[in-house]
C-alpha cells in the first residue's frame, strides 16, 4: 500500500488510500514468489459507509480480492472523516467531493483503461450517483441500503438504475433491505450476513472477484 494522502475538494479535503496490483512474479534481485508491483487492469474506487472507515471488513477483503486479480484499488476517506465527524455530510456534498477526488484519480491514472466505482453502505449509494459522471464502467454496491430500517416505502431502489453492469452484494439479514435484480444489476445476497457484511469478508471477496472477472475486468 503506498502512503495515505489527502486531496482537495470543494467540501474540503478527502483522503485516499492506495493498493496496486500484486502479483507473484519474479524481479530483478527478488526471490521467486514474492509479491511485486505490476500494470493494472482497472482502477476500483471504493467510499465507505456513513460512519465508518475505509477499513471496513468487506472493504478490506475487496481490495484483497482485487489487487490479486490486477487492479489497482484507492480507498476514499470524505471530507467530513477526514474532519473526525461521524454524521454524514448532505448527499449532495458527499457527491460533490467523490466526483473531485475521481477527476484527480482520473489524471493520475490515464494508462489504464477501465475505471471502477463502489463502495459500502452510503458509498455504494454515491457511488451509483455519480457513476455516469465520473465516466465509470461499472458499478460494486456492498451493503446497499435500500431503504431505512422499518421504512420499506422509502425505497431507494432507482439510485441503482445507473445503466452500467452493477453488483451488489447484501446480507440476508440486512435490516437495510435487500434489492432486487433489473437490467444490468446483479444481486448476491449473503447467508447470515447483516449490514455490515462481517461474518465471513473474504467470501464477500470472492464473490467480487468472480464479478471482475465475468466481464475481463481481471487480469486473469
Amino acid at each position: 500500500m503506498l502512503p495515505s494522502e489527502e486531496i482537495d475538494t470543494p467540501r474540503g479535503p478527502a483522503r485516499i488510500d492506495t493498493d496496486p496490483p500484486v502479483g507473484p512474479t519474479v524481479a530483478p534481485g527478488r526471490a521467486a514468489g514474492v509479491a511485486t508491483a505490476r500494470a493494472p487492469v482497472a482502477l476500483l474506487v471504493l467510499g465507505h459507509g456513513a460512519g465508518g472507515s475505509v477499513d471496513a471488513p468487506d472493504l478490506l477483503a475487496v481490495r484483497d480480492a482485487a489487487v490479486t486479480a490486477g487492479l489497482t484499488v484507492v480507498r476514499v476517506t470524505q471530507p467530513y472523516r477526514v474532519a473526525g465527524r461521524r454524521a454524514p455530510a448532505p448527499a449532495g456534498h458527499l457527491d460533490e467531493a467523490w466526483t473531485a477526488v475521481l477527476a484527480v484519480l482520473r489524471e493520475r491514472h490515464t494508462d489504464v483503461p477501465t475505471l471502477l466505482v463502489g463502495g459500502r453502505s452510503s458509498g455504494a449509494r454515491v457511488a451509483c450517483r455519480t457513476a455516469g459522471a465520473v465516466g465509470a464502467a461499472g458499478v460494486l454496491a456492498l451493503a446497499f441500503p435500500l431503504h431505512p430500517p422499518g421504512k420499506p416505502e422509502r425505497s431507494r431502489a432507482a439510485e441503482l438504475a445507473t445503466g452500467l453492469p452493477t453488483l451488489v452484494v447484501n446480507g440476508d439479514r440486512d435490516p437495510f433491505g435487500v434489492p432486487g435484480s433489473g437490467p444490468g444489476v446483479r444481486v448476491v445476497t449473503r447467508p447470515g450476513e447483516t449490514h455490515d457484511l462481517r461474518r465471513d469478508p473474504a467470501g464477500t471477496g470472492a464473490v467480487v472477484r468472480d464479478w471482475l472477472r465475468s466481464h475481463g475486468w481481471t487480469a486473469d
